[in-house]
């Protein structure tokens, strides 16, 4: 849709607060958003604006705060969903992964926004056209989407946006845009599958090291060495598309069909593993071996303070070549 007649986005009304939620809330805060949130349980303001505060920083760092003195405060906090959605321009829902919850919610929220106001969820297992199934005509279905974000979402530009069954192509262009104007990473998920796009990748790579796992191939700690020291470190970088076009040399993607992709379909496993106490118990005690006595706050320091340091890299590196585009 052209952005002339993009109905201008102001006002985000966050529902549920949890970690997502309020990660949500940071990033349209940093842009300028006006924000209110809602969470049924009042405790989770007091998450909601730690969260928020710590995030800040790291979105100025970025070079992702658009509003100078943007803060926590700001935020208006409420436990009453009418008063969250009463100036509602786009609406981002965090809320349980149960349907008739999901279904209820969306015909609710439905009735206290504009016909025009899109409703999206970062819900990660259920579809969009499940939601709209419970939602009467009168609700607008065709404005819900599926905008799920990577977490954490301030920090991760990765969004996936998958439309239901009745959702419009003008509510698709519009979340997409939004999206993209929030400095995310929007992609089109053209058709619903459970796990949508990255974490159906991330099952795939869960599937082979359960099966290494159980068929004593390596430790936990070795396939997290495997990963962060080899084919990790330049998935940050580019895709694996991309880079098995790499690995075919300069005849690129043709050698690696004609060569290559063939003998890779030997390497995955033939059988599923059995993912059965013993294996839990053998992933656990595996992972909590190879973190090392190193705490939960540490390593999300750690994580995220890397990601912002690969990210500003990413950046650099993007501006440099849609200038060479432009030139």
């Amino acid at each position: 849709m052209p952005h002339s007649t993009t109905p201008h986005i102001q006002h985000v009304s966050i529902i549920g607060c949890g970690s997502i939620g309020a990660s949500w809330a940071a990033l349209f805060l940093a842009h300028g958003m006006t924000v209110t949130a809602f969470d049924i349980n009042s405790a989770a303001e007091t998450t909601l604006r730690k969260l928020v505060t710590n995030a800040l920083p790291v979105l100025k760092s970025l070079g992702m705060q658009k509003t100078p003195f943007a803060s926590a405060d700001s935020i208006i906090f409420t436990t009453d969903l009418a008063t969250a959605l009463q100036h509602a321009d786009f609406v981002q829902e965090n809320g349980p992964e149960r349907l008739e919850l999901k279904q209820s919610m969306f015909n609710n929220m439905a009735s206290m926004v504009r016909p025009e106001v899109i409703i999206a969820t970062s819900s990660s297992g259920l579809t969009c056209s499940s939601i709209q199934a419970g939602m009467a005509p009168s609700s607008h279905p065709e404005r819900v989407v599926v905008g799920h974000p990577f977490n954490p979402p301030h920090l991760i530009p990765l969004v996936e946006v998958v439309g239901g069954s009745q959702t419009t192509q003008d509510t698709i262009d519009r979340t997409m845009a939004f999206y993209t104007a929030m400095g995310k990473k929007a992609v089109h998920v053209k058709k619903e599958v459970v796990g949508h796009i990255a974490n159906r990748l991330q099952a795939a790579l869960m599937r082979e090291m359960l099966s290494m796992l159980q068929n004593d191939t390596c430790s936990i700690a070795d396939i997290d060495d495997a990963m962060s020291y080899g084919p990790g470190l330049r998935w940050g970088v580019m895709g694996p598309n991309t880079l098995f076009h790499l690995a075919g040399g300069e005849q690129g993607a043709q050698h690696m069909a004609n060569h290559l992709l063939q003998p890779i379909t030997t390497w995955w496993a033939r059988e599923d593993p059995v993912l059965d106490e013993e294996l839990k118990a053998k992933w656990v005690q595996g992972t909590m071996d190879a973190i090392r006595e190193r705490k939960f706050d540490d390593l999300v320091t750690q994580r995220d303070s890397e990601l912002v340091k690969l990210l500003n890299l990413r950046q650099e590196w993007d501006g440099y070549a849609d200038g060479k585009k432009q030139s």
